[in-house]
């Protein structure tokens, strides 16, 4: 009975503990000499969710686009990053 216990509470313990994906957000940009590469820059998983990471993705991606002489494109993807 008590490894029954222990299963089922290392399970729910493994289940809680797994990332989700969609209220992750990552920054990427494209490269000077390829405009095609996507680079990450950032990546935004809060506990706070959803809207506050989207939110503070497009904030970052903003401010580092309107530098002077950027010559690269920035944007936000929902999730983890991908290549």
């Amino acid at each position: 009975m008590v490894a029954l216990r222990l299963a089922l509470c290392l399970s729910l313990v493994l289940i809680a503990s797994c990332n989700d994906d969609r209220s992750q957000y990552t920054l990427y940009r494209s490269s000077a000499f390829d405009a095609n590469m996507r680079l990450h820059v950032a990546s935004f998983d809060s506990a706070d969710g959803d809207n506050y990471n989207s939110e503070n993705c497009q904030i970052a991606a903003g401010l580092f686009a309107s530098q002077p002489g950027v010559q690269v494109r920035y944007w936000c993807e929902k999730g983890h990053f991908r290549k």
